[in-house]
């Protein structure tokens, strides 16, 4: 269809009819295009999408598929999501029509990820599987015949074969080396993140309302999240990660005293720190104390790992961390289980020949 110019604005604009995902015949009117070429391609690219054509560009699907999932999503999901597509996907695959994406190149894709041998298998699953949700989200709206990610099979692992952690001896070497004066929050916060395996932005969330140091729990309703330069404060994960977390004594009375010199209580506990800062001030101290470096959030497997050690029970560490399902929990840390094994054998044995287990 033509495009017009706008004598009196001096730009262009586009007018057309199409039919809707309804059926119905519909007319579209947009002006303000500095160039013909920008209207036509505004044009082109709207019947696209209202027609379902699946002759578009892998980058048009890209920003359908993001369009779709915004008001769906929590902002940080969104963010990881349009991080990972423009990373990883769109550079590859940006200008090819989705029709004309094959099995054999999706492969050549997932070969091109694997060889560069700097991702870890449980990163290169999340990547391909996002591909493939992308491709799906075509077949389902766009009339795509099939999806070339299943075709083309699986890329990396659903879990990781080792997971970083510290032992609790080596935690104690790392709170050792920070200096609880000059260093506060940070002490406190990598406390109660080893203590109770809670996620960061779980911690980050915590108000002194959500402590309850008569019932010696900790209430997780609220996630922290900064996007854009805001601060926001959204629901957990799951449905399951809203728990209440019991606590030690040893860590009530830290919080009490922690609070007491809090000169704004009626803000979140530890609102001067964020993911960075923890990062940042873990990496400098677990050098300074001769421990093997690991992430923040790997606090969390150190907790799971403790409590595996102490024996308590798939069920109980699933109930503790807000995993969704007890298999979550299996699956993460089955690696952990195997000494378990010949405890078991161990223990049985101790049965027949009538001794008390552990004797």
């Amino acid at each position: 269809m033509p495009v017009y110019k706008d004598e009196i604005h001096k730009n262009f604009y586009v007018q057309f009819y199409y039919v809707d995902w309804q059926g119905q015949r519909r007319k579209k009117f947009k002006r303000g295009f500095k160039t013909s070429r920008e209207a036509k391609a505004y044009e082109h690219n709207f019947l696209n999408k209202a027609a379902a054509d699946n002759t578009m560009t892998f980058s048009n699907l890209c920003a359908y598929y993001l369009e779709d999932s915004k008001v769906r999503l929590k902002p940080t999901t969104q963010r990881n999501k349009e991080y990972l597509i423009k990373k990883w996907i769109l550079p590859y695959f940006k200008d090819i029509e989705i029709s004309k994406i094959t099995p054999i190149m999706i492969r050549k894709w997932q070969n091109s990820i694997m060889n560069q041998d700097s991702y870890t298998p449980t990163y290169e699953r999340v990547i391909n599987a996002k591909l493939s949700a992308i491709f799906n989200y075509a077949v389902k709206y766009y009339g795509l015949r099939n999806n070339p990610v299943r075709i083309s099979g699986p890329m990396g692992k659903k879990n990781a074969e080792r997971l970083n952690f510290w032992t609790l001896d080596e935690f104690k070497n790392f709170v050792a080396k920070i200096d609880r004066k000059d260093q506060r929050p940070f002490y406190e916060a990598f406390m109660v993140l080893f203590y109770t395996g809670i996620r960061v932005g779980e911690l980050l969330a915590l108000t002194v309302s959500d402590l309850d140091f008569k019932a010696k729990t900790i209430s997780i309703t609220k996630n922290y999240a900064r996007v854009d330069g805001k601060d926001l404060i959204l629901s957990p994960k799951t449905p399951k990660s809203k728990r209440i977390v019991n606590i030690p004594d040893f860590l009530c009375s830290m919080l009490q005293d922690y609070i007491q010199k809090l000169y704004a209580p009626d803000l979140r506990l530890f609102f001067t720190l964020n993911k960075y800062s923890l990062n940042k001030r873990l990496k400098k101290t677990a050098a300074a104390a001769g421990v093997k470096a690991i992430r923040v959030h790997d606090l969390r497997h150190s907790h799971a790992s403790l409590l595996i050690e102490l024996g308590f029970s798939p069920l109980l560490i699933s109930q503790r961390l807000g995993h969704e399902k007890v298999e979550t929990t299996l699956q993460t840390y089955s690696h952990l289980y195997p000494n378990k094994a010949d405890e078991v054998a161990s223990r049985l044995n101790s049965l027949q020949s009538g001794k008390k287990p552990n004797q």
